[in-house]
This record gives C-alpha cells, sequence and structure tokens, in this order.
C-alpha cells in the first residue's frame, strides 16, 4: 500500500510541473511581440537620429554600379571585396567558377576623418580604429564576362549608373570582351566608368607600366579615353581606398524624377520557397531589379508587362499580369516604398511558378495602363559600327540584310527578330518574343558571327506605321 501511495504522488508532482511548464511557454509566447501590431513594429524600425551607423543601416542605396570586363578578370572578386558578399551562388556558378547570371551586392562608402582614407568600414584601422563618417550607398552589378553570356551583361547594363571596367594587368589588352562591354557600356549610354587595372600582385612595375600603356592606348579614341585607371589587386585589397575615392570623383548619383509614373526593370525572378514547406508558410514570387523612375509601396497594385506569352490561333499574345505589392526588400532590409537607385526585390502575390528560374525576366513593372507599349514588330533606325565587337578576328560590319535574324535587347529584355522590311537606315524586325519598351529607347543589335552572336551596331524604336 505504501509503495502505491508513493507512485501516486510521484504522478501528481509530474503533473503539476507539466502545468508549471506549460503555464511558462504560455506566458512566453504572449512575450512575443505580434508582427502585425503597429507600435511593435515602429521600436523595431526605429532610427536614433544621433546614430550614423544606424540611419545608414535603412538607407536605400542610391545609384547602381556595373563591374564589367572579360572573364575571369576578378569581377566577382572585387565585388566581394568592396561589399563582403560573394555573389556567385547559383550551383552552376559555384561548379564551373564563373558569373553566369547577374549578381547583386550593396556597399556603404565611408571617409576617415582623420587620415582622409575612403573605406567600406565602420572603423578605420589605420588610424587605430577611429568612427568613419558615412558617405554614400551603392549597389554593384557583377556581370558575367564569358563571351556565350553576352545577353546577360546587355541586359544588366540597362540598370547601370555607372561601372568599373576590369582589366587583368597579367594578360595582353584588350580582351575580346573587354572590347565588347566597353561597346556596350558606350551603346547604353553610360558616360562615367572606371578602370581597374587588375592582378597587379602578379607583376613587376616594368609589367605593370607596360599594361597600363596597352590600356590607354585602348581607350584613345573612345569617350572613356580621360577615365581614371586605378593599379588594384583585389585579391589581396592593394588600393581598394583609391578605386572608392575615383568612384566618388567620377561617378556622381544621377538626379531622379519621382513624380513620374513608376517604370521598375526585371532583370531577375525567382521562388524562395523551399521544398517541403507547408502551404501555410508559402510566398509569392519575387521580383528583382531596378526602378528607373517614380516611387513604389507596398499595398500598390501593378501590372507587369509584355506578361505571359501564349498562342492562340497560331499566334503569339502577350497577357499582362496584375497583382499586389506583398513587401519591398532592399539589401536585405524591408522597406515600405522604394525611389529610384539600388537594386530591389519586390515580393508579389504571384503563383511562384509563374517567376520561377528568372521566367519573368525582361519584363517591366508599373501602375496599370500607364507602361509603355508592348511590340511584336520594331522599326529600328540602325547605326552600325564598322567592327564587329567581341570576335578574335578585326571584321567589317556587313549591311543588315533581309530575312536577317538578329539579336535585339531592349531595357533588361533580350529577344530574336527576323527583319521583314527594310529601307535607308531603317529596319523593321518581327519579334519571337515581345518587348515591353518606350518610342526612342535605344537598342542593341547583335548578329550572329560563327557560334556567337557579336554586338554590331544599336537601333533607335520608331512609330511603326499603321497598317491599312
Amino acid at each position: 500500500m505504501p509503495k502505491k501511495a508513493e507512485s501516486k504522488e510521484k504522478k501528481a508532482k509530474k503533473t503539476t510541473k507539466k502545468e508549471k511548464s506549460s503555464k511558462k511557454d504560455d506566458s512566453s509566447k504572449s512575450k512575443i511581440p505580434n508582427t502585425k501590431d503597429k507600435k511593435s513594429t515602429k521600436k523595431k524600425t526605429e532610427i536614433k537620429k544621433d546614430d550614423p551607423v544606424a540611419s545608414e543601416k535603412f538607407q536605400q542605396p542610391e545609384i547602381n554600379i556595373g563591374l564589367v570586363g572579360h572573364v575571369d578578370h576578378g569581377k566577382t572578386t572585387l565585388t566581394e571585396r568592396l561589399s563582403g558578399k560573394w555573389t556567385d551562388t547559383h550551383s552552376e556558378e559555384v561548379k564551373r567558377g564563373i558569373t553566369i547570371k547577374l549578381g547583386y551586392a550593396d556597399a556603404s562608402f565611408y571617409l576617415c576623418p582623420k587620415c582622409k582614407k575612403y573605406t567600406v568600414k565602420q572603423k578605420c584601422h589605420d588610424c587605430g580604429e577611429v568612427e568613419t563618417k558615412f558617405i554614400r550607398k551603392v549597389s554593384f552589378v557583377d556581370a558575367p564576362g564569358h563571351e556565350s553570356l553576352m545577353a546577360t551583361m546587355l541586359a544588366g547594363a540597362t540598370v547601370m549608373d555607372g561601372a568599373i571596367l576590369l582589366i587583368a594587368a597579367n594578360e595582353q589588352c584588350p580582351q575580346p570582351q573587354t572590347r565588347e562591354h566597353l561597346m556596350a557600356l558606350q551603346m547604353a549610354g553610360i558616360k562615367n566608368i572606371v578602370v581597374a587595372q587588375n592582378k597587379i600582385d602578379l607583376l613587376d612595375d616594368e609589367r605593370i607600366m607596360k599594361n597600363y600603356q596597352q590600356i590607354k592606348n585602348f581607350l584613345k579614341g573612345t569617350p572613356y579615353e580621360n577615365a581614371p585607371i586605378i593599379p588594384i589587386s583585389a585579391q589581396r585589397g592593394v588600393n581598394i581606398q583609391h578605386l572608392i575615392a575615383a568612384i566618388q570623383k567620377t561617378i556622381p548619383t544621377p538626379k531622379r524624377d519621382s513624380t513620374k509614373d513608376p517604370l521598375f526593370l526585371v532583370a531577375r525572378s525567382f521562388d524562395i520557397n523551399k521544398p517541403g514547406y507547408t502551404p501555410e508558410r508559402l510566398v509569392g514570387g519575387i521580383l528583382g531589379g531596378a526602378l528607373q523612375q517614380g516611387t513604389l509601396s507596398v499595398g500598390q497594385e501593378i501590372e507587369i508587362r509584355p506578361g505571359r506569352i501564349l498562342e492562340e490561333q497560331n499566334q503569339l499574345v502577350a497577357k499582362p499580369i496584375l497583382t499586389t505589392i506583398e513587401s519591398i526588400s532592399s539589401g536585405n532590409v524591408k522597406v515600405n516604398k522604394i525611389t529610384p537607385g539600388g537594386s530591389m526585390g519586390i515580393m508579389t502575390k504571384l503563383d511562384p511558378a509563374v517567376v520561377k528560374s528568372d521566367s519573368l525576366v525582361g519584363n517591366v513593372v508599373g501602375l496599370p495602363d500607364k507602361l509603355p507599349p508592348v511590340w511584336h514588330e520594331l522599326k529600328l533606325e540602325a547605326h552600325l559600327l564598322e567592327r564587329v565587337v567581341g570576335s578574335q578576328e578585326e571584321l567589317k560590319v556587313e549591311p543588315i540584310k533581309m530575312g536577317e535574324v538578329l539579336m535585339l535587347n531592349v531595357n533588361s529584355a533580350a529577344t530574336v527578330g527576323q527583319v521583314i522590311d527594310m529601307s535607308k537606315n531603317t529596319v523593321i524586325c518581327k519579334l519571337r518574343l515581345p518587348v515591353c519598351a518606350e518610342l526612342e529607347a535605344r537598342v542593341s543589335i547583335s548578329r550572329r558571327v560563327g557560334t556567337r552572336f557579336r554586338l554590331i551596331g544599336y537601333g533607335i524604336i520608331q512609330e511603326l506605321d499603321k497598317k491599312k
């Protein structure tokens, strides 16, 4: 009998312990702030006026700077040196060791008040951990350098405000894609660039100076002949402060017009849901890119053009997509509103299957019925180069021919068009995939030379004659 009584007492103690623990769990749950509660969110995102670091954390990047140049000249390494982020995260990029998709990374520039050196750190290590002054926040666009990925680079050029052209000091200058990327920047209307002469740690002074002279000769006669050339080692972190100083001096933040209707260029689209997620955890598709003008806010209804491309009655039909902005991220920080400058991610209510694997790249986002027209045919005022850019041989650019298939890049979209009509300096191309673009927009024109499409010029979109 006493043994049974003891066992009953033990059971009673266990149940009381469970009750206490459950009460503790309930009390701890009640202490967790409700994310929907406005007061709690205000406390989280409140910025102290006296704290420059805190105010910088919530600041949107004000400019997009591209990193361009030949393959394996150190673009991704320099991006990591400046931002702390390695942008080659796609499985195929890791496997092959090259950039395939456009990479994005934000960085903040600081100035040491004591030694007047620029840095990306909040404290100057050369002056005994002196607090540095925040200057501005920039967004880097890491473009692929391989010749087969030129269309991706051209798409990236449309969201750049300035660029860093990387040239490896241990190779002959110019390499094919160095020349091609420089011409692409010129066609995209990018006026301000800084040249980074990379990998100087591998050479002696004599060979560095020889390569420097090759770069000067290469730039001579181009709009960039007076661009600063900064010798650096991205791997070792040599002369990074001088590179930042050159960026600050040469690539100013452009003036933005936030009063215009918003125009957001989609450069990436993807699904962030992981396998095994329950329906309650699923979120909508993400659109990544840059806002060219206007403003966008959480909760706004937006239109995506051209949208979904469907085949109806043996004809391609573009059906715009309407959705709502669920949230906006700028530099991994959620914000309620964005203005032009930097790269952003927009979470929508779209089915993830619609956006996955960059399926909406090249689309334009804006307010409903406020976007540029969708073109199934393009009438272009063509401006051809004298020589084919990007090939090893110096080939003369032949005139465009009837029936020729050309690769056309406009905004962040890449499409293929067949020449169906032409006159003096004007060609009309029937597009395989429609594009959304404004009149007078620039279009990069590439032609197949051998096994690759090579840049041969650019065109200006003209109004199509009305068919009778």
